[in-house]
């Protein structure tokens, strides 16, 4: 969460430099440029310098890498522990560049960022504190020290602002509709949570957002659930999952959330048992279109049970015996989940801390053995979610061809209601053509009368419907 972190080395020297270059600025004549910024509902203008991007610093709490900071747990605690040493901001530098999704890969958009400063050279102005940590445009100038480049031209906040206010105005500036480039997904919820924790409502942060109130607790309930995945991925040692790890999960938690609060009023343990597969099916990473069939339907059919049988084995049972929860001083014990929801929560938890394993940077821990077995598991799983999802897409298929025939004939109902409208109208302005009329009822016959046919085939008791239809058939042969 942010703290307030302490000044850099050499701070009062360059806070010195920061004050000439102002005071020159400011004397010089002309016209000064300058940078507003938008801070507490109001706008603030501020001068604009050019400083050398050696003595500046990269802000350890920028929103922009929040979350990929977890890439290297040991990296990390240095950056917690020592901001400023040259360890710390080397491996900003590297999160800067990587991409937010696969810290391992090379971002595109910062080479596309890159190459754009390159030819164009930098066109909008950073901005610093008096202490030259840079507040906005920390992936700029990573991508001009890339280039060579040797200063970088910054407005300046003012010397009072605490570390409340740079977060506040880096966030901002983050969220003007014109900015190049966003947050990455889990950076842009840590950061809602950290409004949050400032003691802001739902409602001004949704503003601040720009979103509606119902996405914020959407976004709220999104963070809570990855956090909790998180420490159930934890062994003894420590090492689990990371927040890095669900970058890319966005729109299949989104429908999880909205299934979820769907189906927890009405049966608990049913939207429970759903929420447990459908983030076990995330975390197997399977697409957005496959997660949608776990569903209501995917559970009358038992197919959780499938998952239950064939999937990676509960190595303690007893784990999985649900037990009730004494709430203190009132001595009344909340009932516990149901057996279903335990056993299904015990296998997620296997497959969290298998997938955590798998991840792991660390192989002097863990050793190849340790990740053998654990990809092991994951294959598994892998294997018997594919079934069970590829059984529910045809059941799902099937169920389609066998509601798409009335649904058709709801339309056309639909259409034929319309038509009287349109019939009555036209006859009250005179201008129906009621040999076009004509034809279309005679073509409508010709429907029903084929429709009937398949309609009656192989019934022996047909509802009322279809024995009305079979009678006006009947009637019509006879004539």
């Amino acid at each position: 969460m942010m703290r307030e972190l302490p000044a850099p080395p050499l701070a009062d020297e360059l806070s010195e430099l920061i004050k000439k270059k102002l005071a020159e600025a400011q004397t010089a004549g002309g016209t000064r440029e300058t940078v507003t910024v938008d801070w507490n509902e109001q706008k603030a203008h501020v001068d604009v310098i050019d400083l050398p991007l050696s003595k500046l610093y990269f802000n350890p709490s920028t929103h922009r890498i929040r979350a990929q900071r977890s890439h290297d747990a040991a990296k990390d605690v240095e950056l917690d522990q020592n901001p400023w040493s040259e360890e710390s901001q080397t491996y900003l530098r590297f999160l800067l560049q990587a991409s937010p999704t696969d810290t391992n890969l090379r971002d595109v958009e910062f080479d596309a960022l890159k190459d754009s400063l390159e030819e164009f050279g930098q066109n909008d102005p950073g901005l610093v504190t008096h202490q030259g940590i840079v507040v906005n445009g920390n992936t700029r100038a990573a991508a001009l020290k890339l280039l060579g480049v040797q200063s970088m031209r910054v407005g300046v906040l003012p010397e009072s602002f605490t570390w409340a206010d740079i977060n506040a105005v880096e966030l901002s500036l983050q969220l003007r509709r014109d900015h190049r480039r966003d947050y990455s997904y889990v950076n842009r919820i840590i950061a809602m949570e950290e409004q949050a924790a400032l003691g802001r409502t739902p409602e001004q942060i949704a503003k601040e957002f720009r979103i509606q109130v119902r996405t914020y607790h959407q976004e709220r309930w999104i963070l809570a659930t990855i956090r909790e995945l998180i420490k159930r991925s934890q062994d003894a040692r420590g090492g689990g999952l990371r927040l890095v790890d669900w970058e890319g999960a966005q729109e299949r938690l989104k429908e999880l959330q909205r299934l979820y609060v769907k189906l927890e009023t009405l049966d608990r343990d049913q939207a429970d048992i759903l929420k447990e597969l459908r983030l076990a099916a995330i975390l197997l990473n399977f697409s957005k279109t496959d997660v949608r069939h776990i569903n209501e339907d995917f559970l009358k059919e038992g197919l959780e049970q499938k998952l239950l049988s064939a999937g990676p084995a509960i190595e303690d049972r007893s784990e999985t015996k649900p037990t009730g929860v004494m709430i203190p001083g009132l001595g009344v014990e909340v009932p516990p989940a149901s057996s279903a929801v335990a056993e299904m929560k015990a296998l997620n938890d296997r497959l969290l801390r298998a997938a955590a394993v798998v991840r792991s940077r660390s192989e002097a821990d863990l050793g190849n053995e340790a990740k053998e077995q654990a990809q092991s598991i994951l294959d598994d799983a892998q294997k018997t979610f594919d079934e069970a999802i590829e059984a529910a897409g045809r059941s799902a298929r099937l169920r389609k061809r066998k509601q798409l025939a009335p649904a058709r004939l709801a339309e056309a109902c639909a259409s034929i209601d319309q038509c009287v409208s349109d019939l009555v109208q036209a006859r009250t302005s005179r201008s129906l053509d009621e040999e076009a009329f004509d034809d279309a009822v005679i073509k409508l016959r010709g429907s029903l009368l084929k429709l009937a046919k398949q309609a009656s085939r192989g019934l022996q008791d047909p509802g009322d419907g279809v024995a009305w239809l079979m009678d006006a058939v009947a009637t019509e042969g006879r004539q």
